[in-house]
């Protein structure tokens, strides 16, 4: 984006990456269906930013949903709003516009340099990159850098660039997992029987939070990860960093009061067994019949009082993330305050950072690509009026 942005304003542009072929991630985004933006009112969206949103409104609102809707329609990719007010292209996938928007780049005259890795600047300031050629120097007058997190290593985002822009004085907070799965203790019988089940439809709640958040997760191996987590996976996070540990409450039959289910499972029911009387009483299947497994002991679950309770308060302690490589996306990356309005460090004159290297974060749903598209429309926009006033270009 930064790239179409600057070629757009007349500006000769050179665009490397160290993969042998650009848009990898991207691609990789499209696996799922390539949910680009989100349709719902700009309040709720900028406030999927959380403690960034103040930093991003401004880019954002000059590249919001709508936006980027019209630009994949310039592409020839029109796209449409599902149930979630998820957006994605009607095909449902990243490659058409990938094909695009490469061939409008190398109209305008943009130059690709693949397996060309950022290494550092050499003591004329020149970019170096490491090619199958051997080194690279590369004299540019204005930079924007795109590099990615530190979760897709085998993609490229292998926050190798971190120790490299802090050495010259640029403030890098820590690369951190987000939108990522968290482990717990599961009993080996558990992990065994239904690691890679579905649990739907729950309500998660975070401690000293009444509004609870509905949708579905996946047990793993050991613990859980999917859609419902990752929405809650910033704020667990925050716990598990502050206190070792977070709590995580489930409503485990979200469509039933809890006076109905124990009115139900006190009644008399001969010759069924436990599984049957849920299934029956509560509604559940088997996995979050095994989850109260977890969590009672016999007693407790011949107690219909107490197994009513738990079925809409089940606890769960959260006990560590699992790895940044193994993470959606990260959080962490370039200070906000190393930079100005238009992503320019602060200190390196002519170099403008863009994506998810920024310290920003968001849950998947269209936010996380939105937020890169727009602040590399930044970026490149910045970097053609910089060389416009102190280039004499």
């Amino acid at each position: 984006m930064a790239a179409e942005m600057a070629a757009l304003a007349g500006i000769s542009v050179d665009l490397f990456d160290s993969m042998p072929s650009v848009g990898r991630k991207f691609l990789l985004a499209g696996k799922g269906g390539l949910n680009l933006t989100h349709a719902e009112g700009f309040p709720h969206f900028i406030g999927r930013y959380r403690e960034r949103q103040s930093v991003l409104e401004a880019h954002l609102r000059d590249f919001d949903a709508a936006a980027v809707r019209e630009w994949a329609a310039s592409l020839g990719i029109q796209t449409f709003v599902g149930s979630s007010q998820r957006v994605f292209p009607l095909e449902m996938k990243a490659a058409p516009l990938v094909r695009a928007w490469l061939k409008r780049l190398r109209s305008l005259g943009v130059r690709f340099h693949v397996r060309h890795c950022w290494q550092g600047w050499n003591d004329s300031g020149h970019l170096m990159f490491g090619t199958p050629a051997g080194p690279l120097a590369f004299h540019a007058v204005a930079v924007v850098m795109a590099l990615g997190g530190g979760s897709w290593p085998r993609l490229g985002s292998d926050g190798a660039w971190c120790p490299l822009l802090a050495s010259r004085g640029v403030r890098v907070r820590s690369l951190r997992p987000a939108n990522c799965g968290f482990d717990l203790s599961w009993s080996p019988h558990f992990s065994e029987r239904f690691a890679g089940t579905p649990v739907k439809p729950v309500v998660a709640y975070l401690p000293d939070s009444p509004e609870g958040q509905c949708g579905e997760f996946v047990i793993t191996r050991t613990g859980i990860e999917g859609s419902l987590v990752y929405a809650l996976s910033a704020r667990l996070r925050d716990l598990i960093d502050l206190h070792g540990y977070a709590d995580l409450e489930l409503d485990l039959a979200p469509d039933r009061k809890q006076e109905g289910i124990f009115q139900s499972l006190r009644k008399p029911h001969q010759g069924l067994s436990l599984s049957n009387r849920l299934k029956r009483g509560a509604g559940l299947d088997a996995v979050k019949i095994g989850l109260l497994r977890e969590r009672l002991t016999q007693d407790e679950l011949a107690d219909s009082e107490r197994l009513a309770t738990t079925i809409k308060h089940l606890p769960l302690r959260l006990n560590a993330v699992r790895p940044l490589d193994e993470a959606i996306s990260s959080a962490g990356g370039v200070d906000f305050a190393s930079l100005d309005e238009q992503l320019m460090v602060r200190e390196l004159p002519g170099l403008f950072c863009a994506g998810e290297m920024l310290d920003w974060e968001a849950p998947t749903g269209g936010y996380l690509l939105t937020a890169c598209l727009a602040t590399g429309r930044t970026a490149g926009l910045g970097a053609a009026r910089w060389m416009a006033d102190h280039a004499g270009l």
